[in-house]
């Protein structure tokens, strides 16, 4: 929570000193690419894989093997790492045309988009490194850490759009200093804790190892499966690259905003679930295996489905406060706040799939959302295809929403099928409970809240207060509501009793 708070703030300073343009713009694609392999490296694939089998090690063998795995896995990872910096950087001009073509027509944009990309693209290595770190200590049953590192390329990026950015000719650039500085500060933050547990690696190149071989098996699968909608959002871009000056950056805004709910539950959720699934696959306990599943879901319902329909029915007062400043014009407002509407229909789905994904993963079963992933890209570009010309980037944000669904149905599908996953009684009632509760929110915010006038005109202090008490409000009155109709924390099972 404490990262994702550091996150708005962050979007809040860079709304407010550059605006949506064709500088952000550039900073956004330069961005995206490394962004999208810190999903396929870092907390994506290369986490769903290590962890489960870095699990396996500690539950089965002994401390100095645990170790020598963890230092293979290092020393291999850093070095492929490097390589496609290496890579990245000398090829830098063809990645910014390919992710975003529509910049071909305007020299400024596409050069400045070259410079940022080659400088912030090195932070994958050192976020991957900060992941390894970051599963290791969750293994141990150590999740703080990992969890509010995020926050420091947040603080990153602020001080260097405040303080540093005016010192350059291209202000923007000084963002993708940020980011590269932000990922060293990630990875330093957990290197006390490793020296604590005693697991600082070694350099021990040895890619053939059978532990090594093992996660990067089960990690090539993931590369693709655990991020489809990163993958589908670099495409967006390049959709949107062809579009009005601006539409990355509402994507963007719009994007970070669902990303909130996304990012928090899903991560929270899918952190936590994946060592008790692997443990209990471990030991052969099906039936824990389908109650952990069983509970994590409907988690991710109670909680999802407010953030919904509040980012539905509050999104022009959220964009409004958090990013009408400065250069953030009426525009840029009511932009993002169409694509906001259009994310918040797939804000639990996108929940979910992280949920649902687990239940593969923590069986090292990659194959099969892997299979499902691929589907649901190819939905989503033929929906890209359909919606743009009509909605615009409202529609490459519509495609996402819909076709996390689809994701969604095609996981609980093959969970069904192939008996990893048996519902637990009570289905029908939990529905009307969270149904209940949802209505009483939805008819406390629509009481409260003030007409669209205001969020436009209205000073910030009295938005911030207003968007405070609605949201306020609206909590409440849900949790109210399901304490009302009878629900508990204990209804949750084994999920009541992990420490998120």
């Amino acid at each position: 929570f404490i990262s994702r708070i550091f996150g708005f703030i962050r979007d809040v300073v860079l709304a407010r000193t550059f605006g949506a343009n064709v500088y952000t713009d550039a900073f956004f694609v330069a961005f995206r690419l490394p962004n999208l392999l810190r999903r396929f490296f870092a907390e994506g694939a290369f986490s769903q894989a290590f962890i489960p089998i870095l699990g396996d090690y500690k539950n089965s063998r002994s401390k100095e093997e645990t170790q020598k795995l963890v230092s293979k896995v290092a020393t291999t990872l850093s070095v492929v790492l490097l390589v496609v910096c290496c890579i990245a950087i000398f090829i830098a001009p063809v990645v910014i045309y390919l992710s975003a073509p529509g910049f071909a027509s305007s020299q400024t944009k596409f050069e400045v988009a070259v410079i940022m990309f080659r400088i912030c693209f090195p932070y994958i290595l050192f976020v991957s490194l900060t992941a390894l770190a970051g599963g290791i200590l969750n293994v141990w049953g150590k999740f703080a850490a990992p969890a509010i590192s995020p926050a420091l390329l947040n603080l990153s990026l602020i001080i260097f759009a405040i303080w540093i950015a005016p010192l350059f000719e291209t202000p923007v650039i000084a963002l993708a200093w940020g980011v590269l500085v932000g990922g060293i500060l990630q990875l330093s933050l957990q290197i006390p804790f490793l020296i604590k547990l005693g697991f600082i690696p070694k350099f021990d190149w040895n890619p053939k190892d059978e532990g090594v071989k093992k996660i990067f098996k089960l990690m090539s699968p993931m590369l693709f499966g655990a991020s489809v909608a990163q993958i589908s959002l670099l495409i967006n871009t390049i959709f949107a690259s062809f579009l009005v000056s601006g539409s990355i950056s509402w994507l963007y805004y719009a994007d970070r905003l669902m990303e909130l709910p996304v990012g928090l539950l899903g991560a929270a959720l899918a952190t936590s679930l994946l060592p008790k699934l692997t443990e209990n696959y471990s030991q052969n306990n099906t039936l824990s295996y389908s109650q952990t599943i069983d509970a994590g879901i409907r988690m991710a319902i109670v909680m999802g489905a407010p953030c919904a329909v509040a980012m539905g029915i509050l999104g022009l007062p959220i964009v409004s406060t958090l990013f009408m400043y400065g250069e953030f014009t009426r525009q840029d407002l009511i932009m993002t706040q169409r694509a906001l509407f259009a994310y918040s229909f797939g804000i639990v789905a996108l929940v979910l799939v992280r949920v649902l994904a687990t239940a593969f993963f923590g069986r090292q079963d990659t194959k099969t959302p892997v299979k499902i992933a691929v589907f649901t890209l190819v939905a989503t570009q033929i929906m890209n295809l359909i919606f743009i010309w009509q909605l615009g980037h409202v529609g490459l944000a519509l495609a996402i929403a819909i076709a996390a669904w689809i994701n969604v149905c095609l996981l609980f599908y093959n969970l069904l099928k192939y008996k990893l996953f048996l519902p637990q009684l009570g289905w029908a009632k939990f529905i009307c409970q969270t149904s209940s509760a949802l209505l009483l929110m939805l008819g406390t915010i629509m009481i409260l809240k003030p007409n669209t006038i205001f969020w436009i005109e209205s000073a910030a202090t009295d938005r911030i207060v207003q968007l405070g008490i609605l949201i306020f409000c609206g909590a409440i009155s849900y949790f109210f509501g399901l304490w009302v109709v009878g629900m508990r924390p204990k209804d949750f099972g084994v999920m009541s009793k992990i420490n998120f």
